[in-house]
């Protein structure tokens, strides 16, 4: 029996990492926080105190983002103090500078943090320090701010790095936790004194004087320490108007030479600011509260030295970058090439031309957003001009793709060619959500940790598309069953894979989409139901939303039995329905999916392709030329699937902060196979073709076994 219960335990460590954590002995840390360095102003000639302090230390990036999409210093300090992403509201800036209280200070105004900005985790860490027992030292306004208890105090202050020969003898040694602000950096910028329109708006002669003043302030600091000290240096917060990755070093002989990252980030090179205050706490043995969201700071592989782990970390800022300048065009574009052609295939349509050249461009549309994951695997970002290798990538990976769908012997099946684009698309998301989603990260369609909303799992687009393509997937395997008279099993066929879908695009720690699960059981529930043959009424779609909202908590639930520590958003969001917290995320979310109603990049494509959709089986003569009659007389299967994608659509519109992203992306990859399928079934005569603009399609309740 004891060999059983040793024997599970491993199990559940296994499958579930995280389930427990190791205590942790007492010992020394100090925070340097210098707000606005990031890897590519590390040189050995420039920073030489830096660059030493790297080749001691696990090096990775840190994702700064607070509430907004520019992180001030204030913010960036005040989260490392609550443990949580927080905001200080209008005043947002430099820290107030503290009043001196014997030999510490309090932080004026303090209460403000409580009673104003709603900030009620603040002084987190100062709190749990002093409930350890122990005192705590700043350096600077900032450090004064994250280790402050919860009434603005720390035990030893001094006002600036200049000031440390000031400070007492025995102050390093006496107090385990320390912090220390290097502002060098930062307080050009926010005094205002720069340059019109540039992106380092000091200019560079500017940023070389400050970044050697902040690199001989560090040095002064890692010379004051005692040596058993364990070293965390972050850059806290951004410098100007354009959020960027910054520099996260952990020095120590264990972990030299190697990436630094989180569980937070399932990254072994990307952590947060909330990781730094778990990890101080986590360094100087004292016990992490349950209310940070962080977790300590973990060593990774190997990084090939200081210089090419630099290149790396340097390279990876570049690459979000060109994601999030480019996006905005990219959508645009998108929305632009899916408009044009409905209006396109519209006017060929009713002109009975040109259908051969609209199949090949509807594939090509349907293979565009499964090429922005697939040039992941070339190595864009290290070209000369990234964005242009990046959009030609993506351009020649989609026609490539529309190719292979057109040139095998299932060219000539209509369900052959989208069968193709559909399972190219489920298996590489599938396949990347295995694999700690490399490819979603700093993807068009993607994330990016340089924008800081999402580190890994499953986002919303990828959702919208990874659930369009398993139903319409599963649905082409349906319709060679039903065809043969298997419909138990054509229902199976979609039921199966869709629910494995659901649950891999759900669970913690794998996809960790919240609102996925919501969208994708009243597809899946719809798809099957019409596929065997039974109605859906208003009240079964919404008993299907219901349980799929039910099964979205059970596995939060799970995740939240979990240490906090190891807790996804899944279970964290659990607490907040504990604590009361919830409906505040909640109208969160609302206003943001609100605001994607009015976007001019996602609406088009929604409206554009349902005006398309409706008009087309509404008035199939003079709309489509029976296309869309002609795909459902061929394969009723697909039209079921198709409708549980909407349905899918629909709701994860209605679920998820990206709003109408969800919807217009299930519209920009289902519609267009559906239409390529239609055109083929139409060449093989599943449906007539109309002769004379508004004449009405037959009636066909067949199931064709052209397969």
């Amino acid at each position: 029996m004891k060999r059983t219960l040793v024997a599970f335990a491993m199990l559940v460590s296994a499958l579930w990492p995280g389930t427990a954590q190791a205590a942790q002995p007492a010992g020394r840390v100090a925070l340097i926080g210098v707000p606005g360095l990031q890897w590519s102003d590390l040189g050995p000639d420039a920073t030489p105190n830096l660059w030493r302090l790297a080749g001691q230390s696990a090096v990775g990036s840190l994702s700064v983002r607070t509430v907004g999409k520019v992180t001030c210093p204030y913010d960036g300090w005040l989260t490392v103090s609550a443990g949580v992403r927080s905001a200080v509201g209008y005043g947002c800036g430099l820290p107030p500078t503290p009043e001196p209280s014997g030999a510490g200070a309090v932080v004026p105004g303090y209460d403000y943090l409580f009673r104003v900005a709603r900030q009620r985790n603040s002084g987190a860490l100062g709190e749990a320090v002093h409930a350890a027992g122990a005192c705590t030292l700043a350096v600077g306004p900032g450090a004064a701010l994250a280790l402050a208890d919860r009434r603005g105090a720390v035990d030893v202050y001094a006002p600036s790095p200049a000031n440390l020969p000031d400070l007492p003898a025995d102050a390093f040694t006496r107090c385990p936790v320390a912090a220390v602000a290097v502002d060098d950096l930062i307080r050009p910028y926010l005094a205002g004194d720069r340059l019109p329109g540039a992106e380092d708006a000091l200019g560079p002669d500017r940023r070389a004087r400050a970044l050697r003043d902040a690199d001989a302030a560090v040095g002064a600091v890692l010379a004051a320490l005692p040596p058993d000290t364990r070293v965390l240096l972050a850059g806290l917060s951004d410098h100007g108007d354009i959020p960027h990755l910054r520099v996260a070093m952990m020095r120590g002989a264990d972990v030299a030479g190697r990436f630094l990252g989180a569980a937070s980030t399932h990254r072994e090179d990307v952590t947060i600011l909330p990781d730094v205050t778990a990890t101080v706490l986590t360094a100087a043995g004292v016990p992490v509260p349950d209310t940070v969201i962080g977790v300590p700071w973990r060593a990774g592989g190997r990084t090939g030295g200081v210089g090419a782990a630099r290149d790396e970390l340097a390279g990876a800022d570049r690459a979000g970058q060109t994601i999030r300048n480019m996006s905005g065009v990219f959508f645009t574009s998108v929305a632009v090439l899916q408009v044009a052609f409905y209006l396109v295939a519209f006017l060929l349509m009713r002109r009975r031309r040109g259908t051969g050249a609209i199949r090949v461009a509807a594939l090509a549309l349907a293979a565009l957003p499964v090429s922005t994951y697939l040039v992941n695997l070339l190595p864009w970002r290290h070209a000369g001009a990234p964005a242009l290798a990046l959009t030609g990538g993506i351009a020649a990976i989609a026609a490539a793709l529309a190719a292979v769908a057109l040139a095998g012997p299932w060219r000539r099946d209509p369900l052959g060619p989208l069968a193709v684009v559909a399972g190219v698309t489920a298996a590489v998301l599938a396949g990347d959500l295995l694999t700690g989603t490399p490819l979603q990260l700093n993807s068009v369609m993607g994330y990016t940790a340089v924008v800081g909303a999402r580190y890994y799992g499953l986002g919303n687009i990828p959702f919208a598309l990874f659930a369009t393509s398993v139903l319409l997937l599963a649905t082409a395997l349906a319709h060679r069953l039903a065809a043969h008279g298997r419909r138990t099993a054509a229902v199976a066929a979609v039921a199966v894979p869709g629910c494995a879908a659901m649950i891999l695009g759900g669970w913690p720690g794998v996809g960790s989409d919240f609102g996925g699960v919501i969208a994708f059981v009243p597809g899946i529930a719809v798809a099957s139901l019409l596929l065997a043959g039974r109605r859906v009424s208003i009240v079964k779609l919404g008993s299907f939303c219901v349980a799929g909202g039910v099964t979205v908590m059970a596995i939060a639930f799970l995740d939240h039995l979990r240490p906090p520590g190891s807790q996804t958003h899944l279970g964290r969001f659990v607490g907040q329905v504990i604590t009361g917290e919830a409906l505040e995320v909640i109208g969160r979310k609302l206003g943001a999916m609100l605001n994607t109603l009015l976007s001019p990049n996602l609406m088009p494509i929604v409206l554009a392709a349902a005006a398309f959709l409706v008009y087309g089986l509404l008035r199939p003569g003079t709309a489509s030329a029976g296309v869309l009659p002609a795909a459902f007389a061929h394969s009723p299967a697909l039209k079921a699937g198709l409708i549980g994608t909407l349905v899918s659509g629909v709701v994860g519109m209605l679920v998820n902060d990206s709003g109408a992203a969800v919807l217009s992306m299930a519209l920009a990859l289902g519609l267009p196979l559906v239409l390529s399928a239609g055109v083929q079934a139409l060449r093989d005569g599943a449906a007539p073709a109309y002769a004379e603009a508004g004449q009405q399609p037959a009636r066909s309740s067949r199931v064709s076994r052209r397969s």
